[in-house]
């Protein structure tokens, strides 16, 4: 390996989408500004190997990034900063999010799906209010009939208040709160979570300012348990099934999230905002990493691929808008068995291969 090929000390991540065998690599230290003292500590997530493989396909043939985008997220990793990534839709933006996520053994990849509506609050928490109601009102109808069997048995017209409220506890708050990606994500894990906040450009124009706070100092709180007379609280987290314990009502994180922001260019962001980011531009894939895409997701190199990725290829270079996933279905199809390449068939392959920009 020549001097220019040596692959930097710092880098962890090397876009090779193999998990790691045994022991996850040990991240870079961060920086003084970017260390954070959350707790308690969380027990550490369980993959989905089920969602990387539907986005990158099996481990062991995988689409390389250039040397450049693998310096841009080393660097996002050691700084603990975002990373905003711009590019043209269908091009593989959120698809990195699983792929660091795989390799560096950092387990399921929070997802943020971003729209017009989204505010803060939802990537953080939410709060069943009319749950609670519903429940405290159910747990008093109880006592009272608990306190009607009391007095029954007692041959007692006196309600003995005290005895039925001491058998049982009132629903806490923390059971109606289920944390968001983002919450989720900012919780005090001894690695981080890899969140993927798909297509921020989709949002109403204050979300990006709204995050500033939040990535500046990965905490944020829950007010419903600030006002809690409990001094911590299980609340539910957007992992199946995951429960977490909050303090105080105030979340901190232990070591800040991996977080992918995408963007289709749709749109400018604050520049406090994008201060606060690292910017990736994601760039066409090669031929080559066309063909590796279609071997990962298709696990072979079906015989006709390459006309197909060549006829792509054209197409996008003609200024066409179109997405990997109309690629990969083209050759998944035209490349089956009885496939009929007739009038038919090519109706069929302009169809899975249209240009999108037109929308039909």
């Amino acid at each position: 390996m020549t001097q220019e090929q040596r692959v930097p000390d710092w880098h962890v991540f090397h876009a090779t989408g193999r998990a790691p065998d045994g022991s996850p690599p040990q991240l870079p230290e961060p920086p003084a500004w970017r260390q954070f003292r959350g707790g308690p500590p969380q027990p550490p997530p369980t993959d989905d190997e089920e969602a990387a493989l539907r986005r990158l396909g099996p481990s062991d043939v995988i689409q390389q990034l250039g040397a450049d985008e693998i310096d841009i997220v080393n660097a996002a990793i050691l700084l603990r900063r975002p990373l905003l990534i711009t590019g043209p839709p269908g091009i593989g933006k959120s698809t990195l999010a699983f792929l660091i996520g795989r390799e560096l053994g950092l387990g399921r990849v929070l997802e943020w799906n971003i729209v017009s509506r989204t505010t803060l609050r939802d990537g953080l928490h939410t709060y069943d209010a009319l749950g609670r109601a519903q429940a405290i009102a159910a747990w008093r109808a109880g006592l009272l009939r608990e306190a009607g069997a009391v007095r029954s048995d007692d041959g007692d017209d006196e309600t003995d208040g005290a005895l039925p409220f001491d058998r049982q506890q009132a629903p806490t708050a923390g059971e109606f709160i289920t944390l968001g990606a983002l919450g989720t994500a900012l919780l005090p894990y001894d690695r981080p979570r890899v969140l993927l906040v798909d297509e921020l450009d989709k949002s109403d124009i204050d979300l990006p300012n709204d995050l500033l706070h939040t990535l500046e100092n990965g905490s944020y709180e829950i007010p419903e348990l600030e006002r809690d007379a409990a001094r911590s609280a299980r609340v539910h987290t957007s992992d199946p099934g995951g429960r977490a314990v909050v303090r105080e009502g105030r979340v901190e994180c232990r070591e800040f999230p991996i977080v992918i922001i995408t963007s289709n260019g749709e749109r400018e962001f604050p520049a406090a905002f994008r201060r606060r980011c690292l910017p990736l531009e994601m760039r066409p894939p090669t031929r080559e990493q066309l063909l590796a895409i279609v071997e990962s997701h298709l696990r072979a190199r079906p015989e006709g691929a390459e006309p197909l990725v060549d006829d792509y290829l054209r197409r996008v270079r003609n200024g066409g808008t179109h997405s990997l996933d109309q690629l990969l279905n083209a050759v998944r199809l035209t490349t089956l068995g009885g496939f009929q390449a007739d009038a038919d068939g090519s109706k069929l392959k302009e169809m899975l291969l249209r240009d999108l920009a037109k929308g039909r």
